[in-house]
Parts: structure tokens; C-alpha cells; sequence
């Protein structure tokens, strides 16, 4: 049964002034906030058809603000001036600057939570179970530091070394001296060494799991089930392939006993791994390094005229996918953004949203597999800013304070019926009405068919760029045509499954044509 899940970063959510100054501070930048995530806006998520909110940068991380009643961490061991939400500080906190009163913030998170079900949504938070913030205060307070190893150790040690930063320390007026850890501790990327590079996660320590039990898996079950008892319905899980596949096999079990309703969703990458994680008892994986991946590489080599046509670069690429997936396909989770990836309207990726409409229709219909909305991709957010930490880099950036302005002139919307641009109207008319033909039945859990294989010779198809499938259930039938291809296509398609003869489709460009047929 397909699932549609909204991602959204409440500090990014919201109508909040701020003068958007690179690596500025929260006064300077201003954020959203729970409350700013109001009926209105949880109206307007659910007429996108979706199931899910995922609430991202929820959980209390270290940041560089010393106001709206957040204590800095130490600068040399935080990205950018707001912190990454996955350098978690407190797993049974949520972040101050969240709340219009930090001392109430767990309330406000409360009535967010409420406000949420009470608009038939249901709510994920992340769990970020391989590794915590340098200044973590649930983990390593009786851990003997004196050995790398100890199995009853929430981290590795380094006896006799210290932890050497990369970069160069500037002095404030709060943090005068460098930061010092001493014994050092592992980095969070399986960087096993006192002195981590620029590159590494080196503001956040390696937790201790070893393939057995040990005391950091009691930690983490009573942590999800606190999130659990508050009203969380399920937990996008980090970087699930650092950690052993033993232990969460163990974890979601335990917390299935008590809440059997939860979903667990997987931020997984090797393909050879999927089948260990889905019987672990995931519920969904991500499907980055099939669907994802080829239509980024289609629709990003597409634009590159000169570039040679290779495999890896065309839709024959997408058939190989599915092929591959097998009986997992429909526990994949389909997405074209996320925090991690490109804005799929940036120069670095599609240039514009009129391009990724095809890719759209592909991720969102061919199967009934959940489907995965990023906020401010449905009216063409594009990344262009330059933020801080990460630079101009076709992101949203997670590390730092700043008001994306479509986002605000969408939420503007939400609530007047005013603020988007022209631009932004007609893409979100694009992804309004793809979503709503995702909501029919025969898409939420009808049967597809891959049409490419009987028509790579046929007239007017490309099998380098197009893609055609049926999706079909007891009721109805839909073609679906995809056009990946910047020229508009007049193809003859073969169905034979249903003997249903020709049909002429005509798909203009960088679009799609659905079709719905009558027997």
C-alpha cells in the first residue's frame, strides 16, 4: 500500500523575519518554530494526499546558539552556527529554539504531536543510532576509559591521546581555550583515530555495539520507547548500515511488543544488504541507490548533449532496478529530494522544476511503494543559497540559520492564498495533480507493468529516454508515458499483456502523459 511521508524542517518552517547573512546568527537569521506547524499547514500537507510528517532536526543537537534557551557547545565541534540535528546533545530533550518558550518546549512538542494526529497525519522522528555529539550527555558516563575496547563501553578510547581537531581555533569571549578530550574518542564515521580529517563527522563520536549485546542497546530501546510513549509513530533510522544489523533486529522486535503500530524506516545505500534489513523488521528502506540514483544520472546527463549515452546513464537503467528489487520493491521508500541530496530543481541537478516532472511521475506512479515529498520541492526550491558550513552547494543546509523564501511565500499560501510566484504556482499544479492520481487505488496497491522491454525497437521510442508502464487493478487500467528526453515524442506502443493493440501517445517535453483506458 503506497504511503506518502512529508519531510519538513521546522526550523526552516514558518513566517519569521531574518536577514538570511552567510553563517549568521539566530538573531540575525531568525527560524521557525512547533507552533509555525499549525492547522493550516497540516491541512495543506494532508491535501497533498500524505500519510506521514517527518519531523526532521526535532531531537536536541549541539549548536553554536546561546540564546532561546540553548546552552553553545564548544564551536570547534559544531558545523556552521545552528548545528547538525544529527549530532545529537540530549535524546530525551528537543531543541529550545524550537519553542516561543524554551522552558515549555517539551509541551509545544506535545501539541505538536497532538495537532498532528488530530489532522489524521502521523508523525516520524529520526533516531540516529550510530553516533552522538562530542558533548553527549546520555552516553559514556561510566565507561572505562582507561582501554579502546570494553564490551559494557559506550565508546572506543584512545588511552594517552588527545583529540586533535582539523582547522584552526578562534578564540571568543565564551570559548577561550580549544577544545580538549582527552582520552580521544573514535568519530562517528568509523574514523578509528585520535586526529579526524575535515571530511570525517568529526563533531560527533562512534557509539559502541560490537555484534552482541551491550549496554548502549538497553540505552537506545528506552530512548525510542520515551519518543514512542509521547505519540511518535515510527523513526527514520541514520545511517542503519554502521551499526549491526543484529541489534535492530533486537530493538524493533522490543519495541513492536509494546507498539506494534510503529514504522521503522531505513536509511540504507548497499543494494547487497536490503533483504538482512527488511528481515531485521524494517518496514521501509530507502531506495537511493536504485531509483534515486538513476534518475539523478538520467535526468542530469540529459542535459549534457555532448556527453556519450552510456547504460548507466538511460532508462534502461530503471528496468535493471525493479528487476533487482524483486519482492522488496513495494518496501522501498521513492523520493527525488531529501535533506541529504540536491534540490532536484538546482543547477547542480535538473535546473529547473519544469525538468523533473517525468522523474516525478516515474518515483511517485510506477509502483506502490512509498513516496517521499522534501518541503518546498513541490514549488520548485532550488537550493541556490549559500548558507554557511556546506556553501553554495544545491542544498537546504542543515547546519545553519536561514529563510528560504520560497518556503515562506509557500506557507504565506497555505494561509491567504497568496505569496507564490507564477513559477511556483504551475509547479505546484504539476505536483498536485501527480499526487493526486497517486491516491487512487489502483496506485496506492494496484499491479504495474514495465512496458520498455516490448518497445525498445518501436516507433518513436527511445529506450534511452522513455519510460512506459501500465498500473492496473481489478477496476481500472492507467498508461503511464514517461519523456525524459528535452524534445517532445510520437510513439506506437506495443501492450501485449492485455492484447490491447496500439495506442498513439504524445508526451511534450521534459513531461508525461496518463492515460486511462476502458475495456
Amino acid at each position: 500500500m503506497k504511503q506518502l511521508i512529508y519531510q519538513v524542517l521546522p526550523r526552516y518552517w514558518g513566517s519569521y523575519k531574518g536577514a538570511n547573512v552567510r553563517s549568521g546568527v539566530l538573531s540575525e537569521n531568525g527560524c521557525g518554530h512547533f507552533a509555525d506547524i499549525d492547522g493550516a499547514s497540516l491541512d495543506y500537507i494532508k491535501s497533498l494526499g500524505c500519510d506521514y510528517v517527518w519531523y526532521t532536526g526535532v531531537i536536541r543537537h549541539s549548536t553554536k546558539c546561546n540564546t532561546a534557551g540553548c546552552a553553545p557547545s564548544h564551536p570547534s565541534i559544531v558545523k556552521g552556527q545552528a548545528g547538525s540535528p544529527y549530532s545529537i546533545y540530549d535524546y530525551y530533550d528537543v531543541n529550545p529554539y524550537l519553542a516561543l518558550r524554551p522552558e515549555r518546549r517539551m509541551d509545544e512538542f506535545r501539541d505538536l504531536v497532538r495537532r498532528t494526529h488530530e489532522k489524521g497525519l502521523k508523525l516520524l522522528l529520526d533516531f540516529v543510532p550510530n553516533h552522538v555529539s562530542r558533548d553527549n550527555v546520555n552516553f559514556g558516563r561510566d565507561d572505562d576509559k582507561s582501554v579502546h575496547f570494553s564490551p559494557s563501553n559506550d565508546f572506543f578510547y584512545y588511552p594517552g591521546e588527545a583529540l586533535a581537531l582539523p582547522g584552526t581555533f578562534t578564540p571568543t569571549e565564551a570559548f577561550p581555550e580549544p577544545y580538549t578530550e582527552f582520552p580521544a574518542k573514535a568519530t562517528g564515521n568509523d574514523c578509528y583515530n585520535s586526529h579526524p580529517g575535515i571530511n570525517d563527522w568529526y563533531e560527533t563520536v562512534k557509539l559502541n555495539y560490537c555484534n552482541y549485546h551491550t549496554p548502549t542497546w538497553d540505552k537506545m530501546l528506552d530512548i525510542l520507547l520515551h519518543w514512542a510513549g509521547m505519540g511518535v509513530d515510527g523513526f527514520r533510522c541514520d545511517m542503519v548500515e554502521l551499526v549491526p544489523v543484529e541489534f535492530f533486529k533486537w530493538l524493533i522486535a522490543k519495541v513492536k511488543e509494546s507498539y506494534p503500530g510503529l514504522i521503522f524506516v531505513a536509511e540504507v545505500y548497499k543494494k547487497d544488504l536490503y533483504r538482512s534489513y527488511i528481515d531485521a523488521g524494517f518496514d521501509i528502506l530507502y531506495d537511493k541507490s536504485g531509483m534515486y540514483d538513476s534518475l539523478h544520472d538520467i535526468i542530469k546527463y540529459n542535459l549534457s548533449p555532448e556527453a556519450a549515452l552510456l547504460p548507466w546513464q538511460s532508462c534502461k537503467r530503471l528496468t535493471s532496478d525493479w528487476q533487482f528489487l524483486g519482492d522488496m520493491q513495494p518496501r522501498m521508500l521513492c523520493f527525488l529530494e531529501n535533506h541529504d541530496e540536491l534540490r532536484i530543481a538546482s543547477k547542480q541537478f535538473a535546473a529547473s522544476a519544469s525538468n523533473t516532472y517525468a522523474a516525478l511521475a516515474y518515483a511517485l506512479l510506477f509502483n506502490d511503494a512509498p513516496f517521499m515529498l522534501y518541503f518546498g520541492e513541490e514549488v520548485g526550491e532550488d537550493g541556490s543559497y549559500e548558507e554557511g558550513y556546506s556553501g553554495k552547494d544545491g542544498r537546504s543546509s542543515i547546519f545553519d540559520w536561514w529563510r528560504i523564501e520560497s518556503v515562506q511565500r509557500l506557507w504565506t499560501y497555505i494561509h491567504t492564498g497568496k505569496g507564490l510566484t507564477r513559477q511556483e504556482r504551475s509547479v505546484l499544479k504539476e505536483y498536485r495533480a501527480l499526487l493526486k492520481l497517486a491516491g487512487k487505488s489502483v496506485f496506492r496497491s494496484g499491479r504495474n507493468y514495465d512496458l520498455r522491454w516490448c518497445n525498445c525497437s518501436g516507433t518513436g521510442f527511445d529506450p534511452d529516454r522513455h519510460s512506459a508502464f501500465l498500473r492496473y487493478d481489478s477496476k481500472d487500467i492507467y498508461l503511464i508515458f514517461c519523456n525524459f528526453s528535452d524534445k517532445e515524442a510520437y510513439c506506437t506502443l506495443e501492450i501485449p499483456i492485455f492484447e490491447l493493440g496500439k495506442l498513439d501517445v504524445q508526451a511534450p517535453a521534459f513531461g508525461y502523459k496518463a492515460m486511462r483506458l476502458k475495456f
